[in-house]
């Protein structure tokens, strides 16, 4: 980042830290390094033996089900991404052994012109049971984890819809953060074609091109980044933009995502977006406006007014309590608007 310098450095908290160190973190809704949280665990202590000592405690004792793993070629240096003209990916999808992929992550290691390659978001109870058993983090003990192994990655800044603490086991990590706020400063990509489900920052955060995305210099404003070493972690809030570097030949996290537990069949917010898109996007600015006001006050209630205070109950219909039954007709409502 010389043409825009250094990104200032997220807050950090000397772990590991308790349960209620971690609700107040939570409780102030942003980013924490959070330093050490998961020294302790056998997978780091086998990562900061050498590459072949994490991978040999990661082989599974025996076969197990097959693996999903991307691949890019060497001169993409790590960048999984579009291709040129935005049609598809700079990358290969494939599936195969897990034994078969960490014997090629070790042989890579030791290779100048090796691919980039990561097997991404598997779920680390399902595959390595024994490693899950024996890595827990005691913050999170109902939350699954998942695992991610790869080589020297990048992966554009996105956002997940969900709470994340991400443990770096081997290898170093470099996170760099954005505000929620900061979506139209970093110019996402189309949200039919995504690398891995969720919309991904156009810029190259190592090279970003101010011509082409000129507000990126005000969403740099508000970056903070860290690297984390083995046994650390980081906390993100629900919806933070962060793009992640993967620094080492072997490089690997485990990472657990959450909601707090919403009402009982409640709808996709991203399904709501994309209604929203189908019927607001290209009304006339006057009645978008128009548009704008209602949501304000039915759906966000940014004034803090109830929209259903002033009707009885029995008349309140889609305005009233959650309920399974409520969703349900709301959904029947809007299939039948659709059709």
């Amino acid at each position: 980042m010389t043409a825009l310098g250094q990104a200032a450095l997220l807050p950090e908290l000397a772990g590991p830290i308790d349960a209620r160190t971690f609700a107040e973190v939570r409780a102030a809704g942003k980013p924490v390094v959070l330093r050490g949280q998961v020294a302790d665990w056998p997978l780091v202590a086998a990562a900061r033996q050498g590459d072949a000592d994490v991978v040999s405690y990661l082989r599974p004792p025996s076969a197990t089900r097959s693996i999903g793993a991307i691949a890019a070629a060497p001169e993409e240096r790590g960048r999984f991404f579009y291709n040129s003209d935005v049609t598809g990916f700079n990358f290969h999808f494939g599936r195969g052994e897990l034994s078969v992929f960490l014997t090629d992550l070790l042989r890579g290691a030791v290779s100048p012109e090796a691919p980039g390659m990561a097997m991404q978001s598997e779920d680390l109870t399902d595959l390595l049971p024994h490693v899950a058993a024996e890595n827990r983090l005691a913050l999170l003990h109902g939350v699954p984890p998942r695992i991610w192994i790869g080589n020297r990655i990048r992966v554009a800044p996105h956002y997940d819809l969900k709470e994340n603490v991400a443990c770096c086991v081997a290898g170093r990590r470099r996170f760099t953060v954005f505000p929620p706020d900061q979506t139209q400063n970093l110019y996402p990509g189309p949200l039919e074609l995504t690398p891995a489900g969720a919309p991904v920052s156009m810029v190259d955060l190592q090279a970003p091109d101010l011509e082409a995305y000129p507000r990126f210099a005000k969403a740099w404003e508000t970056a903070r980044s860290a690297v984390l070493e083995p046994g650390d972690a980081i906390y993100l809030p629900y919806c933070w933009w962060h793009g992640v570097d993967s620094l080492e030949a072997v490089s690997i996290l485990v990472n657990y995502w959450w909601n707090e537990l919403p009402p009982e069949g409640i709808g996709g917010a991203h399904d709501a977006m994309l209604h929203a898109l189908l019927a607001l996007r290209h009304l006339p600015d006057e009645q978008r406006a128009v548009w704008r006001d209602k949501f304000d006050y039915y759906v966000f209630q940014s004034n803090g007014i109830d929209p259903a205070i002033h009707l009885p109950e029995h008349a309140r219909g889609v305005l009233g309590a959650a309920s399974p039954g409520l969703f349900d007709r709301m959904r029947t409502m809007l299939r039948a608007a659709l059709n």
